[in-house]
Parts: C-alpha cells; structure tokens; sequence
C-alpha cells in the first residue's frame, strides 16, 4: 500500500491544557514522528481519530472520511506510521504509511515563479557599480 497524505483538521480549537494546537504545529519540523490515537468515545464522532505531535501535545483530527478510512484498516490488520509533513494556513498535513513501510516526505514544488515570468528581469549588479 502506497504512502498518503492526510490532513489535520481542527487546528485553531484549544486544547484543554497545555500548548495551543497551532503554537505546536507551528514548532513541528517536517519528518517528525506523528501518533494517530482512535477516540471511539469522542461524543461527536465514533470514528474520530486525533493526532498528537511527538511531544505528546494534541495538534487536531483526521477528517472524518479519512479516519474511517484508516480506522477500517486498523480493523483488518494494517498498521500505519505517521510523520509531520507541513502547515499551511489553515491545514496540517501528515504522511501516512502502512503495514511497516516508513513515510518519507514527498517531493516539493515551488510556487515562486521562475525569475522572468512576471516579465520583471533585474538588472544584474557589477562589482565596479558599488
């Protein structure tokens, strides 16, 4: 089973003590080791799934279609490892891999365009105009 990428949602809810989710996400380093903990008596969702950084501070929940997806292969044997992949504005992300296969990140793409394709090319600075 291939590796996914999963988001973390409920990031900007408190946390009933310790550090905010967000002030915790925001110290994650890509590649650190996530825990994924089932929460079958969360009172809104049987299916709920939090994540929780490697410092044991709770950083949110699956969204609720993918933790019945992960949840399911739990139930048919399946384990999953999990890391920090990235934060955006208003999303985590975590990379998931399954039955001992590591996660790795995946590969990046910029989204700064290439020098020149706004139609700006700047002047190249000589060492005789300093």
């Amino acid at each position: 089973m291939r590796a996914i990428s999963l988001a973390i949602v409920g990031i900007d809810y408190p946390n009933k003590r310790g550090p905010g989710r967000r002030f915790e996400l925001e110290i994650c380093k890509p590649g650190e080791p996530i825990e994924l903990r089932p929460e079958p008596e969360n009172q809104f969702d049987e299916h709920a799934i939090a994540v929780f950084s490697c410092r044991g501070v709770q950083l949110g929940y699956l969204a609720s279609e993918r933790a019945v997806f992960i949840g399911t292969l739990w139930r048919q044997g399946h384990d999953a490892t999990a890391i920090f992949q990235s934060l955006e504005p208003k999303v985590g992300w975590i990379r998931v891999a399954f039955d001992g296969e590591q996660p790795s990140l995946p590969l990046t793409t910029s989204n700064e365009p290439a020098p020149g394709a706004d139609g700006f090319w700047p002047d190249q600075i000589y060492d005789d105009d300093l």
